[in-house]
């Protein structure tokens, strides 16, 4: 999620999360923004984020990692709010009969109601994409 505008730009899903699954997210979340330089990837302490695969791909990025420390939920609170809105708002109470619904139903709520459509506070009551266009054109 790009904290700018709470966008989410790298995404993956697969049956058991692991640092592959989380580095195809930040690969995503790299070749989106065009492949910037000098920015930070924050995130918990999780195995996923620690992993040496995980930290190389960072440095291979030339992306500065940042962790929560221990036992500290506020620092990762943007993302823990879209993880309850996500739930909430979109996924089915008993869940998906496959893989492959959840992976195209979670894909139209990131692309087409979360980032297009959805307002949110920190942005003024902007979606996502409203936020970004309004900065390009000011």
């Amino acid at each position: 999620m790009d904290l700018f505008s709470r966008k989410p730009i790298g995404w993956a899903l697969s049956y058991s999360p692991d640092s592959a699954l989380t580095g195809k997210a930040l690969s995503m979340a790299f070749e989106a923004r065009g492949k910037p330089k000098g920015v930070m990837y924050h995130s918990d302490q999780g195995c996923h984020y620690t992993s040496r695969s995980f930290r190389q791909l960072l440095w291979r990025y030339q992306i500065r990692q940042s962790m929560s420390r221990r036992g500290n939920c506020w620092d990762n609170a943007p993302m823990e709010r879209f993880f309850r809105s996500l739930k909430t708002e979109w996924v089915p109470r008993l869940g998906y009969p496959s893989l492959i619904d959840a992976k195209g139903h979670i894909l139209n709520y990131l692309t087409g109601y979360y980032a297009s459509v959805r307002p949110h506070q920190h942005n003024g009551g902007l979606s996502p994409n409203a936020r970004e266009l309004n900065y390009q054109i000011t």
